[in-house]
Protein backbone atom coordinates (compact mmCIF):
# COMPACT_ATOMS: atom_id res chain seq x y z
CA UNK A 1 0.00 0.00 0.00
CA UNK A 2 2.83 1.92 0.30
CA UNK A 3 3.70 4.00 -2.72
CA UNK A 4 -0.22 3.94 -3.77
CA UNK A 5 -1.36 5.98 -0.70
CA UNK A 6 1.93 8.40 -1.38
CA UNK A 7 0.44 9.11 -4.95
CA UNK A 8 -2.94 9.30 -3.68
CA UNK A 9 -2.22 11.34 -0.61
CA UNK A 10 -0.36 13.81 -3.07
CA UNK A 11 -3.42 14.51 -5.08
CA UNK A 12 -5.84 15.58 -1.71
CA UNK A 13 -2.45 16.60 0.57
CA UNK A 14 -4.36 20.43 0.00
CA UNK A 15 -7.63 19.81 0.57
CA UNK A 16 -6.50 18.42 4.43
CA UNK A 17 -4.15 21.24 4.73
CA UNK A 18 -6.48 23.77 4.20
CA UNK A 19 -8.90 21.45 5.99
CA UNK A 20 -6.71 22.09 9.38
CA UNK A 21 -6.15 25.41 8.59
CA UNK A 22 -10.32 25.72 8.33
CA UNK A 23 -10.51 24.49 12.02
CA UNK A 24 -7.36 27.38 13.15
CA UNK A 25 -4.29 29.02 12.33
CA UNK A 26 -1.07 26.88 12.48
CA UNK A 27 2.31 26.71 11.62
CA UNK A 28 4.08 24.39 9.35
CA UNK A 29 5.55 22.09 11.84
CA UNK A 30 2.26 21.73 14.14
CA UNK A 31 0.54 20.89 10.38
CA UNK A 32 3.19 18.07 9.76
CA UNK A 33 3.20 16.69 13.74
CA UNK A 34 -0.71 16.44 13.62
CA UNK A 35 -0.86 14.77 9.94
CA UNK A 36 1.81 12.31 11.49
CA UNK A 37 -0.25 12.28 14.68
CA UNK A 38 -3.36 10.89 12.23
CA UNK A 39 -1.18 7.85 10.63
CA UNK A 40 0.44 9.92 7.90
CA UNK A 41 4.01 9.19 8.75
CA UNK A 42 5.58 9.33 5.05
CA UNK A 43 4.80 12.88 5.33
CA UNK A 44 7.84 14.81 4.98
CA UNK A 45 8.03 18.22 6.33
CA UNK A 46 9.53 19.97 3.41
CA UNK A 47 6.36 18.32 1.17
CA UNK A 48 4.10 20.03 4.10
CA UNK A 49 6.38 23.75 3.74
CA UNK A 50 6.44 23.56 -0.14
CA UNK A 51 2.79 23.40 -0.29
CA UNK A 52 2.03 26.04 1.95
CA UNK A 53 4.38 28.36 -0.10
CA UNK A 54 1.82 27.57 -3.15
CA UNK A 55 -1.36 28.09 -1.69
CA UNK A 56 0.14 31.23 0.26
CA UNK A 57 1.22 32.53 -3.33
CA UNK A 58 -2.31 31.44 -5.10
CA UNK A 59 -4.08 33.34 -1.61
CA UNK A 60 -5.53 30.56 -0.11
CA UNK A 61 -3.91 31.20 3.58
CA UNK A 62 -2.85 34.29 4.97
CA UNK A 63 0.50 34.60 7.00
CA UNK A 64 2.08 36.23 9.86
CA UNK A 65 4.82 35.90 11.63
CA UNK A 66 4.15 35.24 15.92
CA UNK A 67 7.23 35.39 18.16
CA UNK A 68 8.40 31.85 19.26
CA UNK A 69 9.23 30.77 23.17
CA UNK A 70 12.18 29.18 21.12
CA UNK A 71 14.12 30.91 17.96
CA UNK A 72 12.90 33.21 15.86
CA UNK A 73 9.57 34.18 15.04
CA UNK A 74 7.14 31.01 13.29
CA UNK A 75 5.16 31.74 10.02
CA UNK A 76 1.33 31.11 11.07
CA UNK A 77 -1.25 30.23 8.53
CA UNK A 78 -4.97 30.97 8.49
CA UNK A 79 -7.33 30.28 6.45
CA UNK A 80 -8.07 33.16 4.18
CA UNK A 81 -11.84 33.85 2.33
CA UNK A 82 -10.43 32.59 -0.93
CA UNK A 83 -9.47 29.36 1.00
CA UNK A 84 -12.84 28.70 2.33
CA UNK A 85 -13.70 29.02 -1.03
CA UNK A 86 -11.54 26.42 -2.38
CA UNK A 87 -11.81 24.05 0.43
CA UNK A 88 -15.81 24.22 0.12
CA UNK A 89 -14.44 22.99 -3.46
CA UNK A 90 -12.68 20.72 -2.41
CA UNK A 91 -15.22 18.80 -0.08
CA UNK A 92 -17.71 18.57 -2.70
CA UNK A 93 -15.65 17.38 -5.31
CA UNK A 94 -14.06 14.78 -2.64
CA UNK A 95 -18.07 13.77 -2.26
CA UNK A 96 -18.36 12.98 -5.55
CA UNK A 97 -15.69 10.95 -5.89
CA UNK A 98 -16.06 9.20 -2.54
CA UNK A 99 -19.37 8.34 -3.41
CA UNK A 100 -18.57 6.58 -7.25
CA UNK A 101 -15.25 4.77 -5.76
CA UNK A 102 -17.46 3.43 -2.78
CA UNK A 103 -19.96 1.91 -5.50
CA UNK A 104 -16.65 0.16 -6.97
CA UNK A 105 -15.49 -0.87 -3.83
CA UNK A 106 -15.44 -4.99 -4.05
CA UNK A 107 -16.98 -4.92 -0.05
CA UNK A 108 -19.60 -2.64 -1.04
CA UNK A 109 -21.11 -5.35 -3.59
CA UNK A 110 -20.06 -4.26 -6.87
CA UNK A 111 -18.28 -6.80 -9.19
CA UNK A 112 -15.14 -5.48 -11.02
CA UNK A 113 -16.27 -4.92 -15.21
Amino acid sequence: MGKHITEMLKGVLEGIVLAILSGRPAHGYEITAWLRDQGFTDIAEGTVYALLVRIEQRGLVDAHHVPSEKGPPRKVYALSPRGREHLAEFWTTWTFLAQRLGRLAPSQGASPA
